[in-house]
């Protein structure tokens, strides 16, 4: 293919702009959010750790949804039904 066949047209070039345009904006708002967060007297390493213990929490959260669905699966019913059983709320 020629050079130019590779190059994008003027919409997609006009996307791509405005998407690099939006992930300036993202990345402005979260160095803001950050700065706000240190300065509120959070440390880098405090904050690596929330963002880590965020994650085993959402692993820990996805595998009892798992666990959950394939229950009901077995016993005929939905997730939802299961939720009073255990004690959990349907925004758990």
């Amino acid at each position: 293919p020629s050079p130019r066949s590779c190059q994008p047209s003027g919409a997609s070039e006009e996307a791509l702009r405005y998407e690099i345009e939006e992930l300036k904006r993202k990345d402005l708002a979260l160095d803001q959010e950050i700065a706000e967060l240190l300065s509120e007297g959070y440390g880098l390493e405090e904050l690596e750790q929330h963002i880590s213990l965020l994650h085993e929490y959402n692993d820990i959260k996805d595998a009892g949804q798992m666990l959950l669905g394939k229950l009901a699966v077995i016993r005929g019913v939905t997730t939802k039904e299961l939720y009073p059983e255990y004690d959990l709320a349907l925004s758990d």
